[in-house]
């Protein structure tokens, strides 16, 4: 695996879109939304997503130059055809009418569908709360995750972020209601490494070790029903709001060749930001239990991840490295 700089990175990533006919302001968000999922030590969420991104762009199921067309449904209510546009470039600009309808009307709703994949959530809870604003973020994903007591893949990963000012440290929480990202399951099969037991089943509905096997089966939802009960209600939620496709009806964020038909929904909320800092540094003074070296509050370890990561440069599969710059030479 070759370690890059960011600043490589980022030159490699800008030419491979700009010879996909990517404008450069468009490039940028998106080059940005998957270096960040690199720097927190997402790899799932971050480069090797280019190339299949690319590969759509060829293929005419995403459109590189598509921000959006805005529909208000209603004072608070942001309704959005992607116009198969890039996903962050879509969701960026969703966010600014809606985090400014916000200001006026204490909360604002933004539901996006025909957009593409827009990768790690994290990255718009942070810039909303950047603004001073709360935010809820969903989206939806293809079957990947099997029901609770199920051996077939039948609902989305359906991750949450959320976002709180907290006169402090900003807090900011990002998880799927599976077990795992199905990404990480494509980054430990460029690494040619086996994954955890209790990740996935395989296309027979047994556990497995091998990611190659995982990803034709299902992934594991996170907590048992809890998880499966979370994210079944995310995709009902998101669905009704977006007109999104459900179950094994979505396609486009793991191909490269189907219209994307997912939803995302942010939810952004305007307000007096209380001080919630001392609260948090009180959870973080806890005495860890056995086996724990702290007590951490949520998004913290992508925060260090992403400093160390910025001295120490990238580390990528080889495979996704080279595809990568030969998209960019």
């Amino acid at each position: 695996m070759p370690r890059v700089s960011v600043h490589q990175a980022q030159e490699v990533a800008d030419a491979a879109l700009a010879r996909a006919g990517v404008p450069a302001d468009n490039a940028a968000v998106q080059r940005d939304v998957l270096l960040e999922a690199e720097l927190r030590g997402f790899a799932s969420h971050g480069l090797l997503r280019l190339p299949r991104l690319i590969e759509r762009i060829r293929n005419g199921v995403a459109d590189p130059l598509a921000t959006g067309a805005h529909q208000w449904r209603s004072h608070a209510f942001l309704s959005v055809d992607g116009e198969r546009g890039l996903g962050p470039v879509v969701a960026m600009r969703a966010l600014a009418a809606a985090g400014d309808r916000a200001k006026s009307q204490g909360v604002a709703l933004a539901a996006i569908s025909n957009s593409n994949h827009i990768g790690m959530l994290a990255y718009y809870a942070e810039h909303c709360v950047s603004l001073g604003q709360s935010v809820i973020a969903l989206t939806t994903s293809e079957a990947l995750v099997h029901p609770w007591g199920g051996r077939r893949a039948m609902i989305g990963t359906n991750p949450i972020a959320i976002g709180v000012p907290t006169g402090g440290e900003p807090f900011v929480m990002d998880t799927a209601t599976s077990v795992v990202a199905m990404g990480r399951i494509h980054d430990h099969a460029n690494r040619g490494e086996p994954i955890p037991p209790d990740w996935a089943l395989d296309e027979e509905g047994n556990p497995t070790t091998d990611p190659e096997r995982a990803k034709h089966g299902a992934i594991a939802p996170f907590g048992g029903a809890k998880g499966f009960a979370l994210g079944l209600a995310f995709e009902l939620l998101v669905s009704s709001l977006t007109g999104a496709a459900l179950g094994t009806g979505v396609r486009g964020t793991l191909d490269s060749t189907e219209v994307c038909n997912k939803g995302d929904v942010f939810i952004i909320i305007d307000g007096p930001a209380g001080r919630l800092v001392d609260y948090l540094d009180a959870i973080r003074a806890e005495q860890p239990a056995a086996g724990f070296e702290a007590v951490r509050i949520p998004g913290e370890r992508g925060r260090a991840s992403r400093r160390t990561t910025l001295e120490r440069g990238l580390s990528v599969a080889d495979e996704v490295w080279n595809r990568i710059i030969d998209m960019a030479a």
